[in-house]
């Protein structure tokens, strides 16, 4: 199904790019899917031209965006171009005798008049020729009970109104005007996993996105302050050291919670097999050495440990699937005496992203049979938690990982693997080698080759770190710089030395091919489409529908179907319904733990 999405509004997508949000407005029939991946909305007078591929001018997937909001030229199509199916007099004929009675400059029913209708001058009246082609096509014109000609005849009408759309937009092309465009959260997420291989929490570190009709990639509604400057800068420093490492990282604590709405008497994904509840989680460890790992347990009211009555209850600790610790819980644990947190003896972990695992011992399958039937979904009611004669399970609130302590280095990561492509064996190796990673690293993060300019400013920020401590701490100076540059956090457009005022001009082949990655995968140009772009070749023809469907084929481009649906629909805010417990006590939000398997794509927090 998400497939079928895809390839349904690829076609606007590659036609439309460049068209204004600020156009919208003025049609929203069929507009949800341009407006929320790209601000991709064609004005009123080129629906059918960017729905209709055939009918559109070649030029419009490179036409910019910072040309006026209105169209620059005036010129108007044939009189005598041929229509499909009736005449210009036939039109005339058709609108004046089944619409201009009701339409008419007296009664103006639905406060349209139609009165000497002149299909002529649709140039002029985009917004009413585009409405009357969608009642048309509905059936809802003219209405049930009044006189109508065939259907045939309608259809006829109605194409010969579209084809009128379609030779003013080819006449008159408005790519709309669009302000600076920033990365969202979700955009920043993926740009730092496809860049770094990492994934990262951005709620710890980015302001929440400004949302305009329920998308967050609107253009015309993003803000910049400095609250959201300082995050960007925040978000660098710390996504640098973690995908580089850093030897002399001290003891910090990562917490993961899981909410009493969530179900733990089923298996985990990524938790092992044997195991029940509890939580699976990818966590970056910033250098090897010794980490501690500590579970807190869920409580009835007056304290005790939920799922006291259950015996013989295990809780084992995993990393990577591997057992590091296994505990019998206490059924007497309380909040009062003994806590009720368990900690880990001390285990040396490796850096980088790893998944740990804290999940209870399955210990039986099949339905419950109690007198009284359990709840066993959630912890609704937690006043059963210590009842005899109803089968209630121990359940895990949290995960804490605290380290690293006792650093004994750093390990070989794949963000190490994807940031030195090189490496130096004496000193004169350093500065080429340190070149040719930045040069590559910036070249992706930048979304185009880097020029003298920006390759010497990067370099001095390299430079400073090597002196200050060595080589890799150089290099993870100049990362940082290229996750905080304007290059990088802006989707930059530049307005070409030619261009004259108040006209359009074409996008470079570079801009174009970012504004088609953004849509399809959420995320920058790969290497194969930015040298197209780079060689000049994208708009030649064919190459731009080989790269499309070449991209169709990637899956990252299962990234556009789930991330629309998700905020078309709103789906995002599942993680936000809390319904009485009381009521609905067998509400679990496992199915939205589930859903949101991307939640970096989707632009949500996990549920």
């Amino acid at each position: 199904m998400q497939r079928a999405v895809v390839l349904a509004i690829v076609g606007v997508a590659v036609l439309g790019l460049g068209l204004s949000a600020a156009d919208r407005v003025e049609h929203r029939s069929g507009r949800r899917v341009a407006q929320s991946a790209e601000q991709a909305s064609p004005p009123p007078t080129s629906r059918r031209a960017t729905a209709d591929a055939p009918r559109s001018s070649p030029a419009a997937p490179k036409m910019a965006t910072s040309g006026p909001r209105k169209p620059t030229s005036t010129t108007s199509p044939s009189p005598d171009a041929p229509r499909p199916g009736v005449t210009r007099a036939d039109e005339a004929a058709l609108v004046g005798q089944y619409c201009a009675t009701c339409h008419s400059e007296k009664g103006k029913a639905g406060g349209l008049s139609l009165a000497g209708f002149d299909a002529r001058k649709a140039a002029e009246q985009p917004e009413i020729v585009e409405k009357m082609a969608r009642k048309l096509r509905a059936g809802m014109m003219p209405p049930a009970g009044a006189k109508r000609p065939d259907e045939a005849t309608l259809a006829a009408l109605a194409s010969a109104l579209e084809a009128h759309m379609d030779e003013i937009a080819a006449g008159n092309p408005n790519p709309g005007w669009r302000p600076f465009q920033r990365l969202n959260r979700a955009e920043y997420a993926r740009a730092i996993k496809e860049l770094l291989g990492l994934d990262i929490d951005v709620t710890a570190y980015l302001p929440a996105d400004t949302i305009s009709q329920g998308f967050d990639n609107v253009a015309d509604a993003q803000t910049f302050s400095p609250t959201l400057m300082e995050g960007y800068l925040r978000a660098a420093g710390r996504v640098a050291a973690l995908a580089i490492g850093d030897p002399d990282a001290t003891a910090s604590e990562a917490t993961y919670r899981l909410s009493k709405m969530t179900s733990q008497t089923a298996h985990t994904e990524g938790a092992p097999l044997g195991t029940r509840g509890g939580l699976s989680v990818v966590h970056t460890f910033p250098a090897d050495g010794e980490y501690v790992f500590r579970m807190d347990l869920f409580a009835e009211p007056l304290g005790l440990l939920f799922g006291s009555t259950a015996a013989d209850e295990q809780l084992e600790v995993s990393i990577n699937g591997e057992r590091a610790a296994l505990f019998t819980i206490n059924p007497r644990m309380s909040e009062e005496t003994t806590g009720l947190a368990l900690k880990t003896p001390p285990v040396h972990v490796k850096a980088g992203p790893q998944r740990v695992s804290a999940a209870f011992i399955q210990r039986f399958e099949g339905t419950v049979n109690d007198l009284i039937a359990p709840i066993d979904h959630t912890l609704a009611d937690t006043e059963i938690g210590i009842a005899y004669g109803i089968t209630t399970l121990p359940h895990l609130r949290g995960l804490s990982i605290v380290g690293p302590h006792h650093v004994t280095g750093v390990s070989d990561t794949v963000s190490r693997r994807k940031i030195f492509t090189c490496r130096p064996t004496e000193a004169a190796e350093e500065a080429p080698c340190a070149q040719r990673i930045i040069e590559g690293f910036a070249t992706a993060a930048f979304r185009r080759p880097v020029s003298e300019r920006d390759r010497s400013r990067l370099m001095r920020f390299y430079e400073r770190g090597r002196a200050d401590r060595n080589f890799e701490y150089g290099i993870g100076k100049s990362l940082e710089a290229i996750l905080a540059s304007p290059q990088f956090l802006f989707r930059l457009e530049e307005t070409p030395s030619s261009a004259v005022a108040g006209r359009n001009y074409r996008l470079s082949d570079l801009e174009l091919a970012s504004r088609l990655s953004y849509f399809l995968w959420g995320v920058g140009p790969d290497a194969d489409l930015l040298k197209v772009a780079n060689d000049g070749r994208l708009t030649t023809p064919g190459v731009l529908a080989a790269q499309v469907k070449r991209m169709l084929a990637d899956p990252r481009s299962e990234a556009l179907a789930p991330r629309f649906a998700s905020q078309w629909l709103r789906l995002q805010d599942l993680e936000k319904v809390f319904p009485d417990p009381i009521l609905y006590p067998y509400y679990d939000q496992t199915p939205c733990r589930s859903r949101n398997i991307d939640a970096a794509s989707l632009g949500t927090a996990a549920c």
